[in-house]
């Protein structure tokens, strides 16, 4: 199976201005790396080797470039980049922008660039189902404490159904995290995507229609696996303390690329 991997960098990280206007979030420390680290180190950790990193603008581009080439070198990978100019876009927008370089692949794991995970076993989660012959796409769900917040997924009699951005009054707590596996037939859909009430395309349209076609289904990350949404300082600094515990109590290095 030829497998990629692509982090979207971009966006307008509204939640963490004014800081942003100045610096893209994805470059802020998270303890003491930068956030892109670990993103970047779960697709590692998955075998891929092939990357394509979605940016904003040409100067952040540089400076990904500058900040990721010792741990391109060290763990041999190969790094791509494209410009997401429209920075209203959408997450969606991305899978358009990646189009030629999904096309080269069996399947991508796509995963926002301010997402967090850490699990021992995770990655060999992931890698089960990178490596299943059939032509699924998969989404991640993670129970939280505020689905309000969230793209939600709905079951019934344990089947998925439906996924609402962020409810009003949720039935379900279990969120759509950051990171999806697609099938590279997902490109076949994109077409039909058309721009949401915010005037984005959402990647919720996407997993939706996917879902409608019986190509969509979810993995259930447990309690085994720790995962940050890292777009708000509480967020960021709930993290950061997490990793710092961690590292200073088994003397780890997290994500160390």
């Amino acid at each position: 199976m030829k497998n990629y991997g692509i982090i979207m960098a971009g966006g307008k990280g509204t939640r963490l201005k004014p800081v942003t206007n100045i610096i893209n979030k994805h470059l802020l420390n998270i303890y003491n790396k930068p956030m892109i680290f670990y993103p970047l180190s779960l697709l590692i950790y998955t075998g891929i080797k092939n990357i394509l990193i979605i940016c904003n603008k040409k100067e952040d581009e540089v400076l990904f470039r500058n900040i990721l080439d010792a741990s391109r070198r060290k763990h041999n990978l190969k790094i791509n980049y494209k410009i997401q100019s429209n920075l209203g876009g959408g997450i969606a927008e991305g899978l358009i922008l990646a189009k030629s370089f999904i096309e080269q692949c069996d399947k991508c794991l796509f995963i926002l660039g301010d997402n967090f995970f850490y699990g021992r076993l995770f990655p060999n989660l992931i890698k089960q189902y990178l490596n299943k012959k059939n032509k699924n796409s998969y989404i991640f769900l993670s129970s939280v404490s505020n689905p309000q917040d969230y793209g939600i997924a709905y079951f019934k009699k344990n089947k998925l159904t439906n996924i609402i951005e962020k409810p009003k009054n949720p039935t379900s707590n279990l969120a759509v995290t950051g990171l999806y596996l697609y099938n590279k037939n997902v490109l076949n859909i994109l077409s039909n995507i058309k721009p949401s009430k915010r005037n984005e395309l959402e990647i919720t349209s996407v997993n939706n229609l996917l879902l409608k076609q019986k190509k969509l289904d979810c993995i259930k990350i447990g309690r085994g696996t720790v995962w940050f949404d890292l777009g708000t300082y509480e967020n960021i600094y709930n993290c950061s303390e997490f990793i710092r515990i961690l590292e200073k109590r088994q003397g780890i290095l997290i994500s160390n690329l």
